[in-house]
């Protein structure tokens, strides 16, 4: 059976199980389309051959093949001339819209990777960070760019890109996932932290082991109601603390709240913390132990083609991020690159 009998037992693509059909009929036809609308255009079959850059005989076959398979003269052809046929002249004109129809598809793409910034922008952080640094700095970028709107999910857990149809997200920690691209915004620096009213009445722990004698405040993880887990680097390696707390809360500003207070101690992100420690609001405890840095990161998914909408947001946030100078414990070097990185986010 030769290529047109196939294409013809599986042209009627209006029936039922008619996927295979179309994309067969599809694959059959294109290079016809193409050939028939290059003659229609040049109304010579040579010149049409010149245009596509293939022989004249070429030409022909492939518009023989597409006449067979639509069992439909397309063309009156004689030795002096080419002309569409009345056939030929309304499958011209239904062809004409399906391909301004791909050129304006492909031209809204390529607007969307050169032209202005613009359309959804589906972002996700972890809560305390999107609250605290993400969210005050989004009217300032819409105002830079009305034409992008914007969605911010806060969510603790993981987000996923394809599922959720992430376009940026915020994410917290060792990054380890190499089908993201992570670009190192600033430190994520924890410190135990509390009130001068609080250390006035009872001091401030020493040691990681003095800290059962004071009151502390944890967090619960909105996602999964996991108590999170204090961090300090003690004789050079990593330990994991679970307070016995006095409040436990599953919000970050709700800690803090309590630690202005004076109603205990906790360890808490540095980006949350630093403009009360620049205002002499709170004091920091066992510096000395504080955890390695993990790093706050903006992630998207390819470097290649990205959209002006997202490439003009990752900008933007970079710049502004660490403008704020969150980083109030240790100098920070702002000058780090994205690569492809592995992501475990807290």
């Amino acid at each position: 059976m030769d290529q047109a009998d196939t294409s013809r037992r599986g042209f009627r693509v209006g029936l039922p199980n008619s996927a295979d059909a179309l994309s067969g009929c599809f694959a059959t036809s294109y290079a016809g389309i193409i050939a028939f609308m290059a003659v229609a255009t040049e109304g010579s079959f040579i010149k049409a051959g010149e245009r596509l850059g293939i022989g004249r005989s070429a030409v022909c076959r492939n518009v023989q093949r597409l006449e067979t398979q639509l069992s439909t003269r397309l063309f009156f052809r004689t030795t002096r001339s080419t002309s569409l046929t009345r056939e030929g002249e309304r499958f011209f004109e239904n062809c004409n819209r399906g391909v301004m129809h791909i050129a304006e598809a492909m031209n809204d793409m390529l607007d969307l990777r050169q032209g202005p910034p613009r359309g959804l922008l589906r972002i996700s952080s972890t809560v305390g960070f999107g609250r605290n640094v993400v969210a005050p700095l989004l009217s300032r970028f819409s105002e830079r760019y009305p034409d992008i709107a914007v969605d911010l999910l806060l969510d603790d857990r993981t987000a996923d890109f394809a599922a959720e149809q992430i376009d940026v997200a915020f994410r917290d920690g060792c990054i380890e996932d190499s089908s993201i691209i992570a670009k190192r915004l600033i430190p994520m620096q924890k410190v135990l932290c509390a009130s001068p009213a609080y250390v006035e009445k009872h001091g401030l722990p020493s040691t990681v082991e003095e800290l059962e004698q004071h009151n502390c405040i944890s967090l619960r993880f909105s996602t999964g109601g996991r108590i999170r887990e204090w961090e300090f680097k003690v004789d050079g390696r990593l330990r994991k603390y679970l307070p016995t707390a006095r409040l436990t809360f599953n919000d970050a500003d709700l800690v803090l709240k309590a630690v202005l207070e004076a109603r205990g101690i906790a360890q808490m992100p540095t980006y949350q913390i630093s403009d009360h420690i620049a205002r002499k609001r709170l004091v920091t405890a066992l510096k000395r132990h504080m955890p390695e840095d993990g790093g706050h990161y903006i992630c998207y998914l390819c470097r290649q083609h990205l959209p002006s909408r997202i490439r003009v947001f990752v900008d933007f946030m970079t710049e502004q991020i660490r403008a704020l100078d969150l980083n109030c414990l240790t100098p920070f070097n702002a000058t780090c690159t994205e690569a492809p990185v592995h992501a475990t986010a807290a």
